[in-house]
Parts: C-alpha cells; structure tokens; sequence
C-alpha cells in the first residue's frame, strides 16, 4: 500500500514538473510540421543527459529542430559545421600568443555552449571527431595544461547523412557508443507535406521566444531520476542487451552469425534512462514495458556490430532488434 501512495505522490510531482514539456513541444511544432519521433528523442536526449545522433537524408528539419529547441531554452547554441579540412582546435579552441599580455592565453572554441550541433558530423576526419569525445564524455575540455568544465547542460546533437559515402568518414565504434541515441529521419506524410510547403511559400517565419532556463532542466532531470523503475523492468532491459550479445541463450540461434558484438553496459545504461525520460515525457512515474520498447531501436542500432554474412543477406540492426523485441519474454 505505502509502494502505491509512493507512485501516486510520484506521479502528481512529475504532473507538476513536466508542464513545459507541453510548452516545448508546441513552440517547436510552430516551426517543425511533424517528426513527432524527432522531437520525442530530442526531448529524451535533454532530459537524460545523452547526446544525440540524427541520420538522413537532406531537407527533413533535422538542423532546424536542433535550432528550435536551443531557442526555446535560454541556452547558449553553437554550430560547428564538420568539413574534411576542419582541426580539432576548430571544435575545442586552442592557446592563442597575446603581445599585450606577453603569454599565451586560451581561446575557447565552439565547444563551449549549452547545445553544439555537429552538422555532418561524418565530413570530418577521426582526429576531429575525436576531439569531441572527452567533452561527451567527460564533459569537460583540455586545451594545453588547463582543464576546463563545460556548461550544464552540455549536449551534442549531431547530424550525418546516409546516402552520400563520398568525402565522408565512418564515425569510430568508441564514438558512436557514446550517443545516447541515434535516430532514424523519415520523411514527412501527404497531408505534413501540403503543410511544409503551404507554411514556406507565404515566406513568414515563425520566431519562438524561450519558455525555460537551463536551470529548469536541471531541476528536471533530477524529476527523471526519481521515476520508478521496477526490478522485473531492469531485468527485462538487460535481458533485451544480453540477448543482442547472445542471441543462442534466448531461442535465436539464427541470429548469432549476423551478430560481431552486441550492445555494452552503454546500452543497458541508456535503455533505462531513456525509458525513463519517455515515461517522465508521457507523464508517468514509472516505467512500464511499453516505455523500454519504444526507445529500444534507438538505443541499441548503433550499438550492434554486423558480421560480413548480415551485409551479404543484406539483414540490418534494426531487424535484428525487431526480432529481439519480439522474442524477450515481456514483464
């Protein structure tokens, strides 16, 4: 009984504390028409302090809704646009010589902002991107002998287009683990598209105001990390990671070939923190199963190594994630 007062107590201050889920939701739709699911796991990236991948093809809002949401908090935005000549001094700075000063100073790069969009992130080369890598994981920056905090929050939203291989490098295995999430762009329907162009021809652009603080998303996520997470959920999320590392213990045998390697502790980490964040968005104080199923195929493609046998019958990670889910028992 006391268990269900809890989750009813839980459930009136999650009520409470995401009201401006609703607002962000509503500014950006007023520029973005659809990508629900973009907006979603834009949303889950924030409130679990996980950077985020979006992968496809040109034109489907991708760097705009990144945009939107940086205006919609108070926050400092920065946009670093990845090109084959960029230097990793280009994305975190570098010491710089002052004759006035007479010493060398530092001369802070893009880095340094509430939200970097990395624009084609797979344009620059593996040094570049790995320059990257201590501020996503770390959240902090070395530039000479000085360390250097980043803000809070601090997220990388990243974009990278899949059809054109020509000029671009592969994102290192270590690197791409450390998105939270890597989301998949479609493209808008019909009717969204009749509204695309309707809302572009009449050449008005819509401007969105801030509606909260990155104080207020850091009073947030501490909301979303008293959301309820169940052990028959944290078993369930495991086994889903465990079954993408061996599929043969879960009745998959078929699968095993297809497979290099699974998802790492990474994998179970985000599972349950984007779950919980979704639950948070949806105003829940507790995880149900649904929760960990509808964030699965975005925590967990990146994080499946295919064997050269899966590229020849052409199977991907999202089937087999698909096949996973259907076969791990539900709680």
């Amino acid at each position: 009984m006391a268990e269900s007062i809890d989750i009813r107590e839980l459930n009136e201050l999650i009520e409470r504390q995401s009201g401006f889920v609703t607002n962000l939701v509503t500014g950006i739709d007023q520029v973005i028409v659809g990508q629900r699911h973009l907006v979603e796991s834009l949303l889950i990236g924030l409130l679990s302090d996980g950077h985020v991948l979006l992968e496809g093809v040109p034109g489907l809002a991708k760097t705009l809704s990144i945009k939107t949401l940086a205006q919609l908090v108070d926050a400092k935005f920065s946009r670093i646009q990845f090109t084959p000549d960029l230097l990793p001094a280009d994305v975190i700075g570098t010491m710089i010589y002052s004759q006035k000063e007479e010493r060398f100073m530092v001369e802070q790069g893009p880095v340094f902002a509430n939200f970097v969009l990395a624009d084609e992130i797979n344009r620059a080369p593996a040094k570049v991107q790995s320059a990257l890598l201590e501020a996503m994981q770390e959240r902090e920056v070395t530039i000479g002998k000085q360390t250097f905090q980043l803000p809070k929050p601090f997220l990388v939203l990243a974009t990278q287009n899949p059809i054109e291989q020509e000029g671009t490098y592969p994102l290192p295995e270590a690197q791409v683990d450390r998105f939270m999430l890597k989301v998949i762009i479609d493209y808008p329907k019909l009717e969204e598209e009749k509204r695309i162009l309707r809302q572009n021809i009449t050449g008005e652009r819509t401007e969105v105001r801030p509606v909260l603080s990155t104080a207020d998303i850091v009073e947030a996520r501490k909301v979303v990390c008293k959301v309820y997470l169940d052990e028959k959920i944290e078993q369930y999320i495991a086994d889903i990671v465990f079954a993408s590392r061996y599929p043969d213990r879960y009745g998959m045998k078929g699968l095993k070939d297809y497979i290099e390697f699974g998802g790492s502790p990474r994998a179970t980490i985000n599972l349950a923190l984007a779950a919980r964040a979704y639950a948070f968005i949806k105003r829940r104080g507790y995880v149900i199963p649904e929760d960990v199923r509808t964030v699965a195929h975005d925590v967990m493609r990146h994080r499946i190594g295919l064997t050269y046998e899966a590229e020849a019958n052409n199977v991907t990670t999202e089937e087999i994630v698909s096949q996973i889910l259907n076969k791990v028992e539900v709680p």
